[in-house]
């Protein structure tokens, strides 16, 4: 699986002008399954994003995670994160998993993610979402599990 996570201040999901999942502090997830991943996958994915150390502790150094801070995830599905681009100008997304098991491992990532004790808000899988997000740092970093 891959994840693009983004340090966030505040982070909110809406789907046909319904808000369906906002946070305060903590990371905004993109994630995407990816041909052959399985569970185990996704699990080893919630348990890396859940000890990132991307937070910053008394002295002002990354060296606190989610599970440290608190804070909560936002994770959206976001196919184009298998983006091939080396063949051109438009990018080929066959890298990603199909439409039924991306949104089984995406929602294998949230719950595991919430067995680690985070509190887990999701967007739409498949929807045309719009997301907002205040970036704090900027910290963005990409995981590949």
């Amino acid at each position: 699986m891959r994840a693009l996570i983004q340090r966030v201040s505040a982070a909110q999901v809406v789907v046909e002008g319904d808000t369906v999942g906002a946070i305060g502090p903590g990371l905004m997830i993109l994630v995407c399954a990816m041909q052959g991943d399985g569970d185990a996958n996704a699990d080893a994915l919630a348990a890396k994003v859940a000890r990132l150390r991307v937070f910053r502790d008394e002295a002002g150094r990354m060296n606190r995670a989610l599970l440290d801070t608190g804070g909560a995830a936002l994770v959206v599905s976001q196919f184009t994160l298998a983006a091939d681009t080396s063949r051109g100008n438009r990018p080929g997304f066959s890298a990603a998993a199909p439409p039924e098991e991306g949104e089984r491992l995406y929602l294998r990532f949230a719950e595991a993610l919430r067995a680690h004790g985070i509190d887990v808000a999701t967007g739409g899988f498949g929807a045309d979402m719009a997301v907002t997000l205040t970036n704090d740092g900027p910290v963005t970093i990409w995981l590949d599990a």
